[in-house]
C-alpha cells in the first residue's frame, strides 16, 4: 500500500442529468410534492421547461469540472429541455470537452409536450448521432410515451448502432414498462432504476442503480443484486451530482442495510461497470489522497479525492484544481445562470 496515493482509471457515472447542476437552492415548488409523481410534475418537469441554451452551457461546465474534481473522467448524460431542443446535445457535449471530461449524450424523448415535442427530440438524438457525436438514444420513461415513439426510438438506435438510454420502473407510475418495453430492447440499452422491475422481467441491457435518488425520492429499493444473474449492473447519480466514490459507499450502506452480510465488492463492481459503457476511461489515471483503493478501505473512508487526473494523455486536474478551465469563473457563470433559472421558474404557470 503506497503512501504516495493510490491510482486507479477514472471513474464512470453511468447516469446522469447535468443540467441538474443548477438546481441546488432553486424556489421551492407551487406545493409539496407528495409522492414521486408530483416530484417530476412540481419540480423536475418544471425545471426541464425553464431551461436554455446558455444554462445547459454553465451547467454542463460546473458538472463536468464537478466530476472531474471527485475523480470521475466519464459521464452518460441524459437531457431534456424541452423549450431549447435543437443543438442542445452539441451544447452539452462541447462544454464537457472545454473541460476535458468524456460525455456521452442523449436528448430525453418524451409525448409529454404532444406529438411535435417527441418528433423534435427524436430528432436531436438523430442529428447528434449522425454528426458524429457519442451517445444514445434518449427516452425520458415508458409511461410519458406512446407506443409508437418507443418503436421509433428503439428503432433510431438499431440504424445508428447504439442503445437507448432510458428511466424503467423508477417508480410506481412506470411500474408496467417491461410488459410496454417487451420485445424493443437489446444488450446495449441503458435501463435507469429498475426499482419496479420484476426479478424476471425479460428486458436486455445494463440495469444503472442510483442510491441517492432512490431514496430521495422514495421510491423504495432496487436491490440490484437480484438482476445479477441476467444483466449487467452500473453505477449512477441521476444528477446528484458526480462523486461516484460517495455514490459507492452510499450503494453499499443501503445494501448492507437490505442484507448484512454484504460485503463492499457487489457495489465496487457496478461501480467498475461503468468501464464498459465508456472504455476510454480504463485509460484514465486518477491519483487518490489515500493510500488504498481496496473496497473495504474506500466504503468506510469519508473525504478521499483525487489529486491529480490524466484524461487521454493530459493532465487536466493537478494538485486537484483543473487546467484547462478556471474553477472560479465556471462557478461563477453558472451561478449567474442558476439566478437566471429560477427567475424563469417564478415565471412558469
Amino acid at each position: 500500500m503506497s503512501e504516495e496515493g493510490a491510482t486507479t482509471p477514472g471513474l464512470v457515472c453511468s447516469h446522469h442529468h447535468l443540467y441538474s447542476a443548477l438546481a441546488r437552492g432553486m424556489p421551492a415548488p407551487p406545493r409539496t410534492p407528495g409522492g414521486f409523481a408530483e416530484i417530476l410534475e412540481l419540480v423536475w418537469w418544471r425545471l426541464d421547461r425553464a431551461l436554455d441554451l446558455e444554462m445547459l452551457e454553465w451547467s454542463a461546465k460546473l458538472g463536468a469540472l464537478e466530476a472531474l474534481e471527485t475523480g470521475c473522467t466519464a459521464i452518460v448524460d441524459h437531457h431534456e429541455s424541452p423549450n431549447a431542443i435543437e443543438g442542445s446535445l452539441d451544447v452539452i457535449a462541447d462544454a464537457c470537452a472545454e473541460v476535458g471530461v468524456r460525455i456521452s449524450c442523449c436528448y430525453g424523448v418524451t409525448d409529454r409536450h404532444g406529438a411535435d415535442g417527441a418528433r423534435r427530440g427524436l430528432a436531436e438524438n438523430d442529428r447528434f448521432l449522425a454528426a458524429g457525436g457519442r451517445g444514445y438514444v434518449g427516452v425520458h420513461a415508458a409511461f410519458t410515451c406512446t407506443d409508437d415513439t418507443l418503436a421509433a426510438a428503439a428503432d433510431m438506435a438499431r440504424r445508428h448502432d447504439v442503445g437507448v438510454h432510458i428511466h424503467v420502473a423508477e417508480g410506481p407510475p412506470d411500474a408496467d414498462a417491461a410488459m410496454r418495453l417487451a420485445g424493443l430492447t437489446d444488450e446495449r440499452w441503458l435501463l435507469i432504476h429498475g426499482v419496479h422491475l420484476q426479478d424476471d422481467h425479460g428486458l436486455r441491457g445494463t440495469v444503472v442503480h442510483n442510491p441517492r435518488s432512490n431514496m430521495n425520492n422514495a421510491v423504495g429499493y432496487a436491490d440490484p443484486v437480484r438482476f445479477a444473474a441476467t444483466s449487467p449492473i452500473a453505477l449512477g447519480t441521476d444528477g446528484i451530482g458526480s462523486d461516484m466514490l460517495d455514490e459507492f459507499r452510499v450503494a453499499y450502506a443501503r445494501l448492507r442495510e437490505h442484507d448484512v452480510t454484504a460485503s463492499p465488492d457487489p457495489p465496487w463492481e457496478w461501480l467498475a461497470q461503468g468501464w464498459e459503457l465508456m472504455p476510454g476511461a480504463r485509460n484514465d489515471t486518477v491519483r487518490w489522497s489515500y493510500p488504498s483503493a481496496d473496497p473495504w478501505h474506500l466504503a468506510y473512508t469519508p473525504g478521499v479525492h483525487p489529486l491529480d487526473v490524466t484524461i487521454d494523455g493530459e493532465q487536466v486536474l493537478s494538485g486537484g484544481t483543473a487546467t484547462r478551465v478556471d474553477p472560479a469563473e465556471v462557478r461563477a457563470k453558472a451561478a449567474e445562470q442558476a439566478q437566471r433559472l429560477f427567475a424563469a421558474l417564478d415565471e412558469l404557470d
